[in-house]
């Protein structure tokens, strides 16, 4: 009796660390950035367009991957992950003219807050205000949903 019960509890750990498996970025704390998933519109606090955004998962939703356009021709590109090892979000962010931004942070008070280490003073901050539009905090871009 004791063996069937111990072979049972071992097949349910196991079928239970498979599943964990079959998707190592579903976990809450992956998904803390998909507010920032969409097609956007960017605007200046005086509704002028600054550009637009796509935002997408990729890699079985490990990373947020990111296509910028500005309004005045210039594009980018970013990689935005969760790193289990250190429990941070990064983002590289490389453009047209071969700027290159590395910035690390946390999800806390309902906002994503991500800094550089290199570049002292670049800091970056994602949340919804009240109007349910997403700030990003560097330009002051204000995120609309495209629909």
């Amino acid at each position: 009796m004791k063996s069937l019960l111990l072979f049972c509890l071992s097949l349910i750990l196991a079928v239970s660390l498979c599943a964990q498996e079959e998707c190592p970025c579903c976990s809450e704390t992956n998904r803390q950035f998909d507010f920032w998933v969409g097609d956007w519109l960017v605007l200046d606090s005086a509704g002028t367009k600054l550009g637009e955004n796509k935002i997408i998962k990729i890699e079985g939703g490990c990373i947020l991957s990111e296509n910028w356009k500005g309004a005045m021709g210039g594009t980018g590109s970013s990689y935005n992950y969760y790193d289990r090892s250190d429990s941070t979000w990064n983002q590289l962010w490389i453009d047209n003219s071969g700027n290159i931004l590395k910035l690390k942070g946390q999800f806390q008070s309902g906002q994503m807050v991500m800094k550089s280490e290199l570049q002292k003073g670049s800091r970056l901050d994602w949340y919804y205000n009240q109007n349910e539009k997403l700030l990003q905090t560097a330009f002051l871009g204000i995120y609309l949903r495209k629909e």
